[in-house]
């Protein structure tokens, strides 16, 4: 007899899993890690801090400072646009999905930027990332029926604190799987950011590198569910899409 646990992972895609998701956010903490100890000391992966210098550049009168912060927005805006303009002139050709495309591209782009001096402005490689960012977050939305943030960590603290709540109060199962499941993201960013601040101090601009890992089992995974164990599936859309 099969195990709920295989009935249950089944009924997603390859793309879903929470494993993948798990591997994504570890990702995300090297990136946060990357950009914040070599790359001018800002976190990239969301806009909260970048519309909230700006709006204090602007009360403080400092309108030229101001404007650069719409380098990241305008950046962060157009990989969310991609990211819903992409998923159905790919699917027509009917060989990978956006999902595995992207993160082909994320892969790519980071191993390039391992190219990329220190001495290069640090704006150009902040822009990039937000660019990436912007596109992970907006394509992989749901594990596994779960609603997720792959590139920032504030929506998981919430949801910990909501699991918590309703484990003591109610004993709800699920809500203590779903808080478990919260707590392997928040632990894979930890992670990933703790392991590039390490290898950091080490490979210096090539330290994004470590991303390549997590990223490139992500990729051979689906592509291989792409092509072979769920090629008959590739026109059914992912949770949350």
């Amino acid at each position: 007899m099969e195990s709920k646990q295989t009935k249950s992972n089944e009924r997603y895609l390859h793309c879903e899993r929470t494993g993948v998701f798990e591997l994504l956010m570890a990702v995300s903490g090297m990136m946060g890690a990357y950009t914040y100890i070599l790359r001018g000391g800002v976190f990239c992966n969301a806009q909260t801090a970048n519309i909230v210098i700006m709006s204090i550049a602007i009360g403080q009168g400092r309108w030229k400072d101001s404007l650069y912060f719409l380098i990241p927005i305008t950046a962060y805006i157009l990989g969310t646009f991609l990211s819903e303009s992409l998923p159905s002139p790919v699917k027509r050709l009917h060989f990978l999905r956006w999902d595995t495309w992207l993160i082909g591209l994320e892969a790519l782009t980071l191993f390039i930027i391992g190219f990329v001096p220190l001495t290069v402005p640090d704006q150009i490689i902040q822009v990039v990332i937000n660019f990436l960012a912007s596109m992970q977050y907006n394509t992989f939305r749901q594990a596994e029926g779960i609603p997720m943030a792959t590139t920032f960590c504030t929506n998981h603290v919430r949801q910990l604190g909501v699991a918590a709540a309703k484990v003591l109060r109610k004993h709800d199962a699920a809500a203590a799987h779903r808080g478990k499941v919260h707590l392997t993201m928040l632990l894979s960013f930890f992670c990933g950011g703790a392991a590039l601040s390490f290898v950091g101090a080490y490979l210096q601009e090539k330290a994004i590198w470590l991303a390549l890992v997590p990223l490139l089992i992500i990729f051979f995974t689906l592509v291989r569910a792409d092509l072979i164990t769920e090629h008959d599936a590739l026109d059914r859309k992912p949770s949350g899409h």
